[in-house]
């Protein structure tokens, strides 16, 4: 019976774990049983690589697929026949076989599969704007820790002075292949695990990989209009791939505040703006103060009521890399005084002795169907 760890365990992820989900799990317990940070401990640096080789089969689609199903015989030599040739039922080329069962080619042989194997992480970087930051677009700096290539030996992972050859295992090719019963599966070499080639001297400072990590600051372009959840790619500035394979991606994810006045939607601003009831009566302007600290003139008509809703056209949020801007919309909420001298209180007496209930055509309307519903009710 196999003594090998599942793979899911070894990550301690779900086996229904999303690629985010193993790659942040990956990540966390790379940092942990890393050689640089356990010197001189096996286990962490056995640790190390058996995590590595879990996420190097679990992060790709078509590898998991195959893991998923028959488990660690996917990728291991032995079964019948124990190589590469007959009994495979007709199929020679372990891309013919996955393609019939999965829909599509399978592993990447050859030096451009083995480079876009090693390809350098992509890495995820979360940011925290404000409203006003999204609207008039900034630049910002932002500080992360990255792997980048090892300056004593230039990105090669070799010792300097010294070279590399052609790796004993695959002959130069990368991968290794082995019959599994029906299957011929092909799989990483585990000896220059993809690269062809092998480091007579591995650097000391990187322990051959090539690459380092490394604190860098960046310089992050925000444009105007940016909403929540948009994210901003960096080429070339995520991980870097092993020794002098192409670096992978950084993505910025943006995440606006909550603002204390305004909500969004899309590019249309929301706010509600308390009114007098005399401005609401007799009509009149309101200054609304606008994320570019220019001020709003709003309108406000005779006899306007609680709720109703004033749209400024043009004075909402930027259109992302266009032209023009959003509306702003202006919910009127009118305030009821509760503060009133003696004169106020005269004045609004007065105003009371003069209303025929013409003034206030809802409250009228109100009442009258309450009196004639009462009458119906007592007949």
């Amino acid at each position: 019976m196999s003594t090998q760890v599942d793979f899911y365990e070894l990550l301690e992820v779900e086996r229904t774990a999303d690629a985010a989900t193993i790659k942040a799990a990956y990540r966390k317990l790379a940092m942990k049983f890393h050689p640089d940070k356990n010197p001189g401990c096996t286990d962490s640096e056995n640790k190390f690589k058996a995590i590595s080789h879990a996420y190097d089969c679990l992060k790709d689609d078509q590898k998991r697929a195959a893991y998923d199903r028959f488990g660690h015989a996917a990728f291991e030599n032995g079964g019948p026949g124990n190589g590469f040739g007959g009994g495979a039922g007709g199929f020679s080329d372990l891309g013919d076989i996955f393609e019939t069962i999965f829909g599509g080619g399978f592993g990447g042989g050859g030096a451009a599969g083995r480079k876009a194997n090693r390809r350098g992480a992509d890495l995820r970087y979360d940011l925290e704007i404000t409203l006003e930051e999204a609207f008039n677009g900034k630049t910002m700096p932002i500080t992360i820790d990255v792997s980048a290539p090892c300056e004593e030996c230039d990105g090669s992972g070799a010792t300097p002075g010294t070279g590399v050859k052609t790796c004993t295992t695959c002959n130069g090719h990368g991968q290794v292949r082995a019959q599994q019963g029906f299957f011929v599966v092909e799989r990483t070499c585990p000896s220059c695990h993809g690269a062809g080639q092998v480091i007579e001297t591995p650097c000391r400072s990187c322990r051959g990989e090539g690459r380092v990590d490394k604190r860098k600051t960046l310089s992050v372009n925000i444009p105007a209009g940016v909403d929540d959840g948009n994210r901003i790619r960096l080429s070339g500035e995520g991980e870097c791939g092993a020794r002098g394979a192409p670096a992978g991606d950084l993505y910025i994810f943006l995440h606006v505040k909550r603002h204390a006045v305004f909500e969004r939607d899309g590019t249309t601003l929301f706010c509600r703006a308390p009114v007098s009831f005399t401005t609401a009566a007799l009509g009149g302007e309101i200054k609304v103060p606008g994320l570019d600290r220019q001020t709003i003139d709003i309108r406000i008509p005779p006899g306007i009521q609680s709720g109703k809703q004033l749209r400024q056209r043009g004075a909402g949020m930027p259109v992302v890399n266009g032209r023009g801007r959003g509306d702003m919309v202006v919910q009127i909420e009118v305030e009821t005084p509760t503060r009133l001298s003696a004169k106020q209180k005269e004045l609004l007496e007065a105003f009371r002795a003069t209303e025929t209930g013409d003034e206030s055509p809802q409250s009228s309307g109100f009442f009258a169907k309450l009196k004639d519903m009462w009458e119906d009710l007592t007949e």
